[in-house]
C-alpha cells in the first residue's frame, strides 16, 4: 500500500504582470518516510523552480489512491464510502477513503471515480467531490527506473572481495 505525503512549497513566482509574488503550492509524493518525501520534493522542485524555495510542511495524507488521466491536469478529491463486515463481531462498519482523480470539472471527476472503481466488489457511494489544492503528484520510482548516482555495488560483492583479501593476507603471513 502506498503512503502519500502532502508537501507544501513556498517560493517566489512571477505573475501575469511580471511582478514577483510569494506563493505556497501543495504537491503529493509517494514515499516510504518523511525523509524520503522531503528529499523527493527538493529534487523535483529544484528542477522546476528558478531561485530559492522552501518546503514549509510535510504531512502524511489520508489519500489512499490516485487516478490520473492524460486529458486533464486539475486534481479533484473524492470521498468514497462503503460498508465492510467486521471479522470479529460480524457487524457492518462504514469505511471512508479519500482519492484523487484528474478531470476537467467536478462532474467528470465523479464519473471517473466510478469508472476507476468499477471493479470493486462492494457497493460504494461518492458523497463528496471537490477541487484539490494538489498541483502535481510525484510517484515512487521503481529501482530499475532510477538508480542512485555513484559507485554502488551489491553488499555480497564487497564482502566477497573482503574475504578474498583476508585470505591473501593470511597466505602472505605464512610465507
Amino acid at each position: 500500500m502506498k503512503t502519500w505525503f502532502t508537501c507544501k512549497v513556498k517560493y517566489q513566482k512571477e505573475d501575469e504582470h511580471g511582478r514577483l509574488k510569494n506563493v505556497t503550492e501543495a504537491y503529493l509524493a509517494d514515499a516510504l518516510s518523511f525523509t524520503e518525501a522531503e528529499a523527493r520534493i527538493y529534487e523535483e522542485m529544484g528542477q522546476r523552480v528558478m531561485g530559492e524555495f522552501a518546503v514549509t510542511s510535510i504531512a502524511k495524507s489520508k489519500i489512499v489512491d490516485v487516478f490520473e488521466y492524460k486529458d486533464a491536469d486539475q486534481f479533484y478529491q473524492a470521498k468514497v464510502s462503503y460498508m465492510v463486515a467486521d471479522a470479529d463481531s460480524g457487524k457492518e462498519k462504514k469505511v471512508t477513503n479519500i482519492m484523487l482523480v484528474t478531470a476537467q470539472d467536478v462532474k467528470m471527476a465523479y464519473e471517473r471515480i466510478h469508472e476507476s472503481l468499477n471493479n470493486m466488489l462492494v457497493t460504494f457511494v461518492v458523497p463528496e467531490v471537490k477541487e484539490s489544492p494538489i498541483l502535481e503528484v510525484f510517484h515512487h520510482y521503481k529501482d530499475e527506473e532510477k538508480l542512485p548516482e555513484g559507485n554502488f555495488r551489491p553488499v555480497a560483492e564487497v564482502e566477497a572481495e573482503s574475504v578474498h583479501a583476508q585470505e591473501e593476507d593470511e597466505d602472505e603471513q605464512d610465507i
